[in-house]
């Protein structure tokens, strides 16, 4: 089988190095052989393989840095929208799903000479219900907002290639975040920068302006091994308790993944290969518990100057299946010091801009800074499709990103915000020296800001807003 994992833009080279270890587990090489494509060395937006049905339950249960994990169903040229549905009605769909299961059908494009995507996915999702009609005598209701089953095609100047979604609801909805907050980093994009940071479980690991703790508990999960689909998965029976906020009602173990919903996944064979995936997750998940024993142990901390994100962090923490309590301060960043006094770390960062840094346990309301105005929890197309539209929606897209670095040109003169990058530069130089400190934001003037030379900047892409990830090694100061 084909699969195809999406992936925030940027992420391709860590999620390539994921697959690969997802593949080497010993309970993955035992579903079948696994092909992995060569690491893509621009964006495309995710990673083909090859491997066994199967692997797409591998994938969805231990994939922390995918969003999607795509079954390619078929793939052909193609001149018009006839075409589409030529090959979409010749796909056997009843052998995946019933008629009495809703349906999404979603279509991307990237130069399609088709002038319009909408009567491209209306001609996909026709020939899919008359398929089930003249199979079965019944066809299937359409549901955008909470299919049973969705399905994905894209297209290319002169190919088209449609997919089962095997995953439903994103990957990155854990089901463990209580609210959204301010701007919340999608949790997979905190582990694939995680992966950029080389820190390693047993590393200490901080962040001074955590927010709900995105970065943290996601180090958290990877220290204990804990899968990121282990909610989704029923891996914790009655004892998880999903946040009644967290996303939608889906993403819980009652509902789990697309593939549970798709016949052949229902297979005798198949459902013990589920099992014996989430069996050697859990012992995994157990060994590491004694590993680490305590929170101390795990050496992952972090502060924010705002006392209700303090609180949601730890309820996330909770929901997140992790040990104790997390190791948070309320504090100004500026009054952080490395925790336990260590003398080399790992300092994470994504910044809040404007007011919220200056002003304590709040945000100004005279202003709307670029972590407000954009919506990075949205539920918008993943980032294969996502980078790869058609003109009229990446003109969108510019106009978007423009509004947005308006917005942040706005801040940047804000001279509140300028100090407090100097400040905290400052802070940096003389109170984390020997450390690596990374920094993902929008902002590309704040090296300059912070009075810091960077090592190394990354690109990134955090929904539609580009980014980048600031590396700075900071120098440890020489004894007098």
């Amino acid at each position: 089988m084909r699969f195809f994992v999406v992936c925030p833009g940027g992420l391709e080279v860590p999620l390539a190095q994921e697959l690969a270890e997802i593949a080497g587990r010993p309970e993955c090489k035992a579903l079948g052989a696994w092909v992995i494509d060569p690491t893509p060395t621009s964006p495309t937006g995710g990673v083909g393989l090859a491997g066994p049905l199967s692997a797409a339950m591998a994938l969805n249960l231990h994939s922390r840095i995918g969003s999607r994990v795509l079954l390619q169903m078929a793939q052909a040229p193609y001149r018009q929208e006839e075409d589409l549905y030529k090959l979409a009605s010749g796909l056997a769909w009843e052998e995946w799903f019933t008629s009495k299961q809703t349906l999404r059908v979603d279509v991307t494009a990237h130069r399609s000479p088709l002038k319009s995507l909408n009567f491209a996915t209306l001609k996909i999702k026709d020939a899919i219900v008359d398929r089930l009609r003249d199979v079965t005598g019944d066809r299937p209701s359409i549901d955008t907002a909470f299919p049973d089953v969705r399905v994905q095609a894209h297209l290319t100047a002169t190919q088209v290639t449609i997919y089962l979604d095997t995953s439903g609801e994103a990957l990155f909805k854990r089901g463990w975040r209580d609210e959204k907050g301010d701007a919340p980093l999608k949790e997979n994009l905190a582990a694939g920068i995680l992966s950029f940071t080389a820190w390693k479980p047993g590393q200490t690991l901080f962040d001074p302006m955590c927010g709900s703790g995105t970065f943290l508990i996601e180090a958290a999960q990877m220290a204990l091994s804990i899968p990121p689909g282990a909610i989704r998965a029923g891996m914790y029976g009655d004892d998880a308790k999903p946040s009644r906020l967290a996303y939608r009602p889906l993403v819980t173990s009652a509902h789990g993944f697309g593939f549970q919903r798709l016949k052949p996944f229902k297979e005798a064979a198949e459902q013990k290969r589920w099992v014996d995936l989430k069996e050697a997750a859990l012992a995994k998940m157990l060994e590491m518990r004694k590993h680490y024993s305590s929170v101390d142990a795990l050496k992952i901390s972090g502060g924010d100057i705002n006392e209700k994100l303090v609180s949601m962090f730890k309820g996330n923490w909770q929901r997140a299946q992790l040990p104790d309590q997390p190791v948070v301060r309320q504090i100004d960043a500026l009054a952080a010091k490395p925790p336990g006094s260590v003398h080399e770390g790992v300092m994470l960062l994504n910044p809040p801009y404007g007011e919220r840094l200056v002003i304590k346990g709040g945000r100004g309301q005279d202003r709307v800074s670029d972590r407000d105005a954009q919506d990075t929890y949205a539920d918008e197309p993943d980032n294969r499709f996502e980078l790869n539209l058609e003109t009229g929606r990446q003109s969108a897209k510019r106009s978007s990103r423009e509004s947005l670095k308006k917005l942040q040109a706005q801040e940047e003169q804000d001279p509140k915000f300028v100090e407090f990058l100097r400040q905290f530069g400052q802070h940096l130089k003389d109170d984390f020296g020997g450390w690596n400190i990374f920094v993902l934001t929008a902002d590309m003037a704040l090296p300059g800001q912070l009075r810091i030379k960077e090592s190394k900047r990354t690109p990134l892409f955090n929904g539609p807003l580009e980014c980048r990830l600031f590396k700075f090694e900071m120098h440890a100061k020489r004894p007098a």
